[in-house]
């Protein structure tokens, strides 16, 4: 990156040098920010493994039934804990998620991590900013479970990962008083990718996702489980996840016969040597990439 000064700096943008602080202090705290992800990582004894459920099914609730792809999930979990992890299971269907109002479109840094349109620890915020966030950047590993709903992820997982967006790249706002000023963030994005030097981590963009290791489990009456972890895929992959070798099952009933068969021909013993090999490979992942730190994986930190 070439040297610039504060001078060209504020001449190029129109900013003054006050405006020039704030974008200055959010990059410092950026770098911070990942030096702190970088040593929570080595401090972590155990391997930690979060499992997303999306299902919406609960025999307390409308359905009177357990979810299959959310009883795989547990099955998997159980595996990684013999293997040393330590896992946690969140059913999102309990949790209150809001929408993305797709900021990141106007900006990237008109979305914030925390997510400033649902502010963390007030009365507008919600389980995403306030519970969810952390239980992710906590991760070394995280398994993805859904069923097929009309040939994709459930709408309750599509919220999470649309969600998500605030933890693939942003940052904290430029004017925490003001954090939706479209013109100052715009310039701010243009801040960044006058700024932003891709070998010095947290100088730009920060993807938290970065490095973790991912899984996913999908079930299904009938077709569309290709469609659900191709789409997955291409999601985790650009968040910045890590697929290793064997890491989805992909469990499927038969439209030959009537949806109340379906839990006894997923659940009965079909699928166990491939949950055991998702969770083995994870864990594998997981392990070698215990040793790595934000920058050994590459992206470009001048965009998202």
């Amino acid at each position: 990156m070439a040297s610039i000064s504060d001078k060209e700096i504020m001449e190029k943008l129109n900013i003054n040098e006050q405006t020039l602080e704030m974008f200055k202090k959010v990059r410092e705290d950026a770098m911070k920010e990942v030096k702190r992800l970088d040593a929570a990582k080595r401090k972590r004894k155990k391997i930690t493994v979060l499992g997303i459920s999306g299902s919406a099914r609960d025999r307390f609730d409308m359905a009177r039934e357990n979810s299959n792809s959310e009883e795989l999930l547990k099955r998997c979990l159980k595996q990684c804990e013999k293997l040393g992890a330590q896992t946690e299971l969140v059913a999102l269907r309990k949790f209150k998620i809001g929408h993305c109002k797709a900021c990141y479109s106007t900006a990237n840094t008109q979305c914030h991590f925390y997510c400033s349109c649902y502010p963390k620890n007030t009365p507008a915020g919600d389980d995403m900013t306030n519970i969810l966030y952390d239980k992710i950047i906590s991760a070394d590993a995280i398994i993805f479970a859904t069923p097929v709903n009309n040939f994709k992820i459930s709408s309750l997982l599509a919220t999470f990962l649309d969600r998500c967006i605030s933890l693939d790249g942003s940052l904290g706002p430029a004017n925490p008083k003001n954090p939706k000023d479209r013109e100052l963030n715009i310039k701010h994005m243009k801040f960044i990718e006058m700024m932003a030097d891709n070998d010095l981590p947290g100088s730009g963009m920060v993807r938290r996702f970065n490095g973790k290791v991912a899984g996913a489990i999908v079930t299904g009456h009938e077709a569309g489980a290709g469609m659900v972890i191709s789409n997955l895929f291409m999601t985790l992959n650009h968040f910045g996840m890590i697929f290793p070798p064997f890491n989805n099952v992909y469990a499927m009933a038969s439209i030959c016969q009537s949806t109340y068969e379906d839990k006894k021909e997923l659940l009965e013993g079909c699928y166990e040597e491939e949950l055991k090999a998702l969770a083995d490979n994870v864990m594998l992942a997981a392990s070698l990439t215990k040793k790595t730190s934000f920058k050994d994986w590459k992206y470009d930190y001048s965009k998202n």
